[in-house]
């Protein structure tokens, strides 16, 4: 159906498309399958869900669709046990979304378009208001599964991942939180930050093992206007952000010109906040950008040693042309004399969602594996054909090559009672592009270039997404 209201823009073209078409497309129906078909053999001590979230429009976009911030979040699950396997998956339903489905249509413009539905098309507790976009990760903390967006509260769901509702932590965040929050795995504690376009622009807060509130949102100091920052990285003693020089410009998008402005004669600065609450330690560089970090620690001559995906700019994000390639980067950040120095530690060629074993966040973490691109076929952004382990001690990757296979982010699944990594297991969602079958598929870490040892056949289409959790059964 095409847009009537109204003064909306018209729907995009979504064949043309490359995050709405292909391995991207976007699935409409909820389904449960059970008794799927495996490949090989599901290691036995596997026993859990692996849960992916990802923007997935109902309808097609009004207007523009800006990839990856914007789509109606869609979760999957699979659910392995005792050598078999289950599928799920269901949209987040938020009210937006709703009363979209019971339009028939978008009524929301995209993001990049300014264009909110009135009182007469959506009721007046919506009307004129953002759309919610939990679209980005999903994580389970203190007894809630939570899918998060950019930015804004989360939705909670239930073990079967229906839509529970907007998770508001008791009222204690007002704005919100990030889309990845860290862990800790040694005080159970979640910590996150929420940038806004009003004062105070950066806030960070801490969430106790039980999901009760331990730190309200404490502002930082020395931001003095919008700033955009997507992911974070913490420490024993510190929270790490880093904050490129993307900062929001109402004024041109006013005007008709991107919501997004990059300043790179601002350069990047990295914000050091003490756990402990004391004061924020900056240190400052040259411009370069980064959508996710792998992890941080705190290194044994006090510096902080940092890894995460450096790119020369964001992209698509600010109507640019210029060459951009990403590759793992590893930053050591003084938090005496503010200094950073920076290496890459890979050729950058389009790598990204860098992922290491969740236990050893805030710790020295080993091996670090994230989605990458072999270069034998012309790949949009979000698209991989192979996944990379690196050894950032040695500077050492080994690469499993996936053919036709699109992959997604590689999640970490670790041996219950075994502390070492290679002990464990990689697992992801991938579609293939000739047919557009879809696999869940479970590397052994021991060994992790010799490919899958297990793939499960998901009776639909998953399209590619973003970011997922390991979920081990709870007794």
């Amino acid at each position: 159906m095409t847009a009537t209201l109204p003064g909306a823009p018209p729907p995009v073209d979504a064949a043309g498309n490359p995050h709405l078409s292909g391995v991207f497309e976007p699935v409409i129906d909820e389904i449960d399958a059970g008794d799927l078909e495996v490949t090989g053999e599901l290691p036995p001590e596997m026993d859990g869900m692996y849960v992916r979230n990802g923007p997935n429009p109902r309808f097609t976009p009004l207007g523009s669709y800006i990839y990856p911030l914007e789509g109606d979040g869609m979760v999957h699950g699979l659910r392995v046990a005792d050598g078999g396997a289950r599928y799920a998956n269901r949209f987040v339903h938020t009210p937006m979304l709703d009363a979209e489905i019971a339009a028939g249509q978008a009524l929301w413009g995209g993001m990049m378009t300014g264009y909110t539905p009135d009182a007469d098309a959506v009721g007046p507790s919506l009307a004129h208001v953002a759309k919610d976009l939990p679209d980005i990760n999903v994580v389970r903390h203190g007894g809630r599964l939570l899918a998060l967006a950019e930015a804004a509260l989360p939705y909670a769901l239930t073990p079967e991942l229906a839509t529970i509702g907007k998770e508001t932590f008791g009222g204690t965040m007002p704005a919100g939180m990030c889309a990845h929050p860290k862990v800790d795995p040694r005080t159970g504690e979640m910590i996150m930050f929420c940038y806004g376009l009003e004062a105070p622009y950066l806030t960070w807060a801490v969430l106790g093992p039980d999901g009760s509130t331990r730190r309200l949102p404490t502002p930082l100091p020395d931001v003095d206007q919008p700033v955009m920052i997507h992911d974070m990285a913490i420490t024993e003693r510190f929270v790490v952000l880093v904050l490129g020089p993307l900062y929001f410009d109402m004024a041109a998008a006013m005007r008709g010109g991107s919501l997004l402005a990059w300043r790179p004669e601002d350069g990047t600065r990295i914000a050091l906040i003490p756990r402990d609450g004391s004061p924020v330690r900056w240190a400052h560089t040259e411009a370069f950008w980064s959508w996710h970090s792998a992890n941080a620690y705190d290194g044994d001559d006090g510096r902080v040693v940092l890894d995460l995906v450096a790119w020369a700019y964001p992209g698509g994000l600010t109507r640019t042309s210029d060459p951009n390639v990403g590759g793992i980067s590893r930053a050591e950040i003084d938090p005496t004399t503010g200094t950073i120095s920076r290496r890459f530690l890979t050729d950058p060629h389009g790598m990204e969602f860098p992922r290491v074993d969740d236990r050893r966040i805030g710790r020295p973490h080993g091996v670090v594996a994230l989605g990458a691109k072999t270069g034998r076929v012309a790949l949009p952004a979000g698209n991989f054909d192979a996944v990379l382990w690196l050894d950032p001690a040695t500077e050492q990757s080994v690469t499993w090559d996936a053919g036709d296979l699109s992959v997604g982010e590689p999640c970490f699944v670790p041996k219950p009672g075994v502390e070492d990594t290679a002990a464990g297991w990689w697992v992801t969602f991938a579609t293939d592009r000739t047919d557009r079958s879809s696999w869940f598929v479970v590397v052994a870490a021991a060994d992790p270039g010799a490919g899958p040892i297990a793939r499960v056949r998901i009776p639909v289409r998953v399209p590619l997404g973003l970011h997922g959790a390991w979920l081990p059964t709870e007794e």
